[in-house]
């Protein structure tokens, strides 16, 4: 997913875990993202950990999440989480612009 959004043009941060992505978010002079795709098996912080976290944060809560997950209740899951939409894996690579272009600048 990274190399293809590069090759597309866009800017990517990319992090193994929740934990790393959100010490990524909060360092000092980070340049905050206007999308998330957020996978939801994650090791050491998956992402309901990572959702719940970034909710309580005012800096991050405001940042969008779109939910990307191997599991068939993709859209059930992402607005469990109050994700902004939810794409199931494996995705297309129209499908997966067509789901991030409402938020890119």
């Amino acid at each position: 997913v990274v190399q293809v959004l590069v090759d597309e043009g866009y800017t990517v941060r990319a992090a193994e875990n929740g934990r790393v992505a959100l010490a990524a978010l909060r360092a000092p002079g980070t340049q905050l993202p206007c999308v998330i795709l957020l996978d939801l098996m994650m090791p050491v912080m998956d992402g309901w950990a990572f959702r719940a976290e970034q909710l309580r944060d005012p800096t991050l809560a405001h940042i969008p999440v779109v939910v990307l997950t191997a599991d068939g209740n993709a859209a059930e899951k992402a607005a469990l989480m109050n994700g902004a939409g939810a794409l199931r894996k494996p995705v297309e690579l129209l499908t997966l612009l067509s789901a991030i272009q409402p938020f890119v600048e």
